[in-house]
């Protein structure tokens, strides 16, 4: 015996349709707008944003610069005329302080990674991330641009600098420990400050190290 539907259940039915189709559209739509933003943030990154200093800022910068003699082309200092004068280091400054904008200026100034690279600073730890064109000629990605991001414990304890390694990822997904060869939080300088090389001439010429928010603070010794 055919069980007869009442009209109104069949009705119901019917409207339920369109909420239906809705709830598979909105659905559609959240996955390929998630898609878009992974691949488009991860995967084919734009290009940074350069760091802009206002007048103030640029000026300040201007006078840290001046106080280690570095050359500045777009200063009309530079046209001045060498003077001789009898080398001294009495009251020559040995602190270096920048801030993460002035670092990140710096970068957008004097190299050509204005757009590839940008720094943070925070307590401890200075991160990066890097954007690197893949070759034509690479499979799959060949012509396209990672996101390569960082991050690096700065500090000092007991009258030495410390360099760590926090981790390193690409597209967003952290690399394995075993693929950085064991790296990862080994103190470089305690690792490789006792044979001659880079890092004990790094160690032995470093007073203080300090990263704050913001902020990069390095002394150097006599």
């Amino acid at each position: 015996m055919n069980q007869v539907i009442p009209e109104n259940k069949e009705q119901e039915k019917e409207n339920r349709i369109p909420l239906i189709i809705g709830i598979i559209l909105l659905t559609v739509l959240l996955s390929v707008g998630i898609t878009l933003w992974v691949v488009n943030h991860y995967i084919f990154p734009n290009k940074f944003d350069p760091v802009v200093l206002s007048q103030k800022e640029d000026n300040r910068l201007s006078s840290k610069l001046d106080q280690f003699s570095w050359i500045n082309n777009s200063n009309a200092k530079t046209n001045k005329k060498l003077e001789p004068e009898k080398y001294s280091e009495k009251g020559a400054k040995r602190e270096i302080t920048l801030s993460e904008r002035e670092l990140n200026a710096l970068l957008a100034k004097n190299t050509d990674l204005a757009n590839k690279l940008a720094i943070d600073l925070s307590e401890n730890l200075a991160s990066g991330k890097l954007l690197v064109p893949m070759d034509e000629d690479f499979p799959i990605l060949g012509g396209k641009t990672l996101k390569i991001s960082a991050g690096i414990e700065l500090s000092f304890t007991n009258d030495r600098p410390i360099v760590k390694l926090k981790g390193l990822s690409v597209m967003g997904v952290p690399v394995p420990n075993a693929w950085l060869g064991g790296m990862k939080n080994v103190d470089l300088i305690n690792e490789f400050g006792q044979d001659e090389g880079f890092w004990k001439t790094f160690a032995d010429g470093v007073d203080n190290i300090k990263v704050e928010d913001s902020r990069l603070v390095i002394n150097l010794k006599k």
